[in-house]
């Protein structure tokens, strides 16, 4: 078999880098702070997401293709380049929803990294399959390569984007995802040879390069623009961004500015020497430690001078209620109750660093009454 020599426009190697970065950030940016978001938002802002994600994925290999200059003309089968970009999103999807909707353990970490891997890997094959009188040619280890590549890579994009919520960890998971899409491409291209071959399959109409360089373009233009969007919010003066992101610290993913007046907006915490504030909406639980307490969000375990007495007094008119003599609970995080004979425990099933929390037999009648049980 003979093998066709190609080589790659610069420009156009360059233009699907950014586009898998943009892809990445839009994505990411529309994930965040949906902790204490409604339910049907929380799903629309996945929903979108993974559209930009997926998205992204499927414009960055067929711009990356539009750069692969072949001696012969090709084309590609429609119905399959179609059913490359939906793949792609649906993974995607299935990774996001594991991510948002499911306690974030290592172990879910570290799955939903494999489902975006498994995702841009499919992606890559099934639109390599659409080609039309030119077929690839695949090397076992280029197989492999890509493959352990794609899920090294993803794995470390979610890792880094999703171990903390904050700026910088996102920033850094867009470059982690841009650069597992764009790798996984060049790696798998490199791991491919091209020959020339007849159409011998009917599926759907053929796509040239110039009506594929259209759909691009236009996928492409409004990743762009989703980009600027969500650019202008991530840019935000500090003012503005308080609220969602505390320095060195967790994500405050929710203003308190619909609690009471007379609730403090802001929970002091110590790190590193310094004194940090806190959203009281982020907060799960706060437990009393000697003349001090603990405060526990979903990704961290905080230290806070106030005593649980003075945690208590302070919140006093917020949805906190205290459940033990060492415990306030907020059951606007419950996730689940059991009653024990005389006692209960309150389940906080998406708060790594604090699963349950007891409920004293003289606080059950109250805790019920505030998860309206």
């Amino acid at each position: 078999m003979q093998f066709l020599s190609y080589t790659h426009n610069h420009w156009l190697v360059a233009a699907s880098l950014a586009v898998a970065l943009m892809a990445g950030f839009t994505g990411l940016s529309l994930t965040s702070g949906l902790r204490n978001k409604s339910l049907e938002k929380r799903k629309i802002s996945v929903a979108l997401a993974a559209v930009a994600l997926g998205g992204g994925i499927w414009s960055m290999h067929f711009v990356a293709m539009l750069g692969l200059q072949l001696p012969i003309l090709f084309y590609y089968d429609a119905v399959i380049t179609l059913i490359s970009a939906l793949i792609a999103i649906l993974i995607v999807g299935c990774s996001l929803l594991l991510l948002h909707f499911r306690p974030r353990t290592p172990a879910t970490l570290t799955l939903a990294g494999v489902i975006i891997g498994i995702g841009i890997v499919a992606m890559h094959y099934i639109g390599m399959a659409g080609l039309e009188l030119c077929r690839a040619v695949y090397t076992p280890l280029g197989l492999v390569v890509s493959v352990v590549g794609s899920l090294a890579l993803s794995i470390g994009a979610v890792w880094l984007a999703y171990g903390k919520r904050t700026q910088r960890n996102l920033l850094l998971g867009t470059l982690g995802f841009g650069l597992a899409v764009f790798c996984v491409h060049f790696v798998a291209i490199l791991g491919s040879r091209f020959a020339a071959a007849p159409v011998t399959r009917d599926v759907g109409p053929m796509i040239g390069n110039e009506a594929l360089a259209i759909g691009v373009v236009l996928t492409s233009f409004v990743l762009c623009g989703a980009f600027l969007l969500t650019g202008v919010t991530f840019l935000a003066p500090a003012e503005a961004q308080k609220a969602d992101v505390s320095p060195d610290g967790p994500a405050s993913e929710v203003p308190a500015a619909d609690w009471p007046a007379a609730l403090p907006r802001q929970i002091p915490y110590e790190q590193n020497g310094r004194t940090l504030f806190l959203s009281p909406a982020v907060v799960g639980a706060i437990r009393a430690e000697g003349h001090y307490t603990v405060l526990y969000t979903r990704d961290s375990k905080l230290f806070c001078a106030w005593s649980i007495t003075e945690a208590e007094s302070h919140l006093k008119g917020s949805p906190f209620i205290r459940a033990h003599r060492s415990y306030l609970i907020n059951p606007a995080h419950v996730t689940r109750f059991e009653r024990l004979k005389d006692n209960g425990i309150v389940y906080f099933d998406s708060f790594a660093p604090l699963v349950k929390a007891p409920v004293s037999r003289s606080k059950l009648k109250p805790v019920r009454a505030a998860l309206g049980l």
